[in-house]
């Protein structure tokens, strides 16, 4: 079989199947079983198919991806997350749409304590639209700045996606966990202007409205007593890569293990939320594994197939320049993020772009940035971005998807915004990274 029939068979197969509604572990295994069949040859092909897959999970690069999901899973379960937004509402008082500032505010805190995006926006979505809504604030309004930040909890360690799409594309996982702080600092006080120019504009969008004033140290108990405690996880976990004293796998038992301390200090922890945190953590490593075995094992036929070598060969006989290329690559991530979800777009394209980005020489470190935003900014594109989705099934029926995508738009335009400052000036990616010893 010629490479261009291979590269039509497993590429055009998972993505058909996956435009059908076939969950994305299966869409590949599938294509992994006829790939192997044909490529491998047979029953042998069967044989190596299952090799492969169990050495693709007892990697020990995967190991940070269920202790930071235990990370957030502990802080939803025990409440603790509820106290982080009373900290920050008691310290955000007389601005324009304060209810959405401390949104934007809370959401970038959580991110650096919690790595799932889904979670935080749907525990902010429960927690502070209905009071934000009921204050007047225009859905708009209220729905944005919620579904936004969420989206930045990928680029702010720790984040469980960021690990696996180190993991599958051998790009230096501590390197891509610090190199998208800057970029997700950037957005968040970019977030914060806007929503405050937005309002000095049209007050109509978030009414001004009573709120309970405190003052002395009742203004900044909450935030000593439960924030800074919080957020020194993130000091911890991020300077012990800076510094060279940890990998990321023993930052995020590290994490893991001072999330947990903490929530015993606080009383919080209590069997039933143990359980349930363990739980969750053991539901979504389990789906997050199942797809590494669906990745890996795809890539390699790929390349046995012929087809990565032979689509590499067509973008790299082009003679575009590099910008040109990378900006191609961009672009088709952003395609893809309108129709399907972060892994399989990892899955997807990852085969034929690592090979370009060595070919070329191009900086690991400032693409997978990069490829982050662009998928960051999947989790909001319509139609199908995952937080629209996540966002409309928190919210009340007044609230509709014409509300929602009209929402998200402006923090669509502003994270591509942030792409193109990362592309044009490399060093708000990699100066952080290049730190690390």
């Amino acid at each position: 079989m010629s490479w261009e029939a291979a590269a039509w068979l497993m590429l055009g197969g998972s993505t058909i199947l996956l435009f059908l509604g076939l969950p994305v572990a299966f869409s590949f295994l599938v294509i992994n079983l006829a790939g192997a069949i044909i490529f491998l040859g047979g029953e042998a092909g069967l044989v190596q198919l299952v090799r492969n897959s169990v050495s693709s999970v007892t990697s020990f690069s995967l190991t940070p991806i269920p202790l930071f999901i235990l990370m957030g899973e502990v802080l939803f379960h025990t409440g603790l997350a509820i106290k982080v937004i009373d900290g920050v509402e008691r310290l955000i008082s007389a601005v324009p749409g304060r209810l959405s500032v401390v949104a934007v505010v809370a959401g970038t805190v959580f991110s650096a304590i919690s790595g799932s995006t889904i979670a935080t926006t749907a525990m902010l979505g429960s927690l502070m639209l209905p009071v934000m809504l009921a204050r007047g604030y225009h859905p708009v309004m209220a729905t944005g700045p919620i579904m936004a930040i969420g989206a930045v909890d990928m680029l702010i360690p720790p984040s469980a996606l960021t690990v696996l799409l180190g993991s599958l594309s051998g790009i230096s996982i501590s390197k891509l966990l610090v190199g998208g702080i800057i970029p997700g600092l950037i957005l968040s006080l970019v977030f914060i202007g806007y929503i405050i120019l937005r309002v000095k504009i049209n007050p109509e969008l978030a009414p001004n409205s009573e709120f309970e004033e405190f003052h002395g140290w009742q203004k900044f108990q909450p935030f000593v007593k439960y924030v800074i405690p919080l957020v020194s996880i993130f000091g911890v976990v991020v300077g012990a890569m800076l510094v060279g004293w940890a990998t990321p796998t023993e930052t995020a038992a590290l994490g893991a293990f001072a999330t947990i301390l903490l929530a015993l200090a606080y009383r919080a922890l209590t069997l039933d939320a143990m359980l349930k945190s363990l739980r969750g953590t053991a539901g979504v490593s389990g789906m997050i594994l199942f797809i590494i075995v669906g990745a890996t094992t795809f890539a390699q036929l790929l390349s046995f197939s012929g087809a990565s070598d032979g689509l590499v060969q067509i973008i790299t006989g082009q003679g575009w320049p590099i910008a040109v290329v990378i900006a191609c690559m961009m672009g088709m991530l952003i395609f893809l993020g309108l129709f399907l979800d972060q892994v399989s777009m990892m899955m997807i394209t990852l085969p034929i772009f690592m090979p370009i980005v060595q070919k070329f020489g191009i900086d690991q470190v400032w693409f997978g940035v990069m490829f982050l935003i662009c998928m960051q900014l999947g989790l909001l594109l319509p139609p199908h971005g995952l937080l629209l989705m996540t966002m409309k099934g928190v919210s009340p029926p007044a609230v509709t998807m014409a509300h929602i995508f009209r929402a998200v738009t402006p923090y669509v335009l502003f994270s591509m915004a942030v792409l193109a400052l990362v592309y044009f000036v490399p060093a708000v990616a990699v100066w952080l990274p290049n730190l690390i010893g």
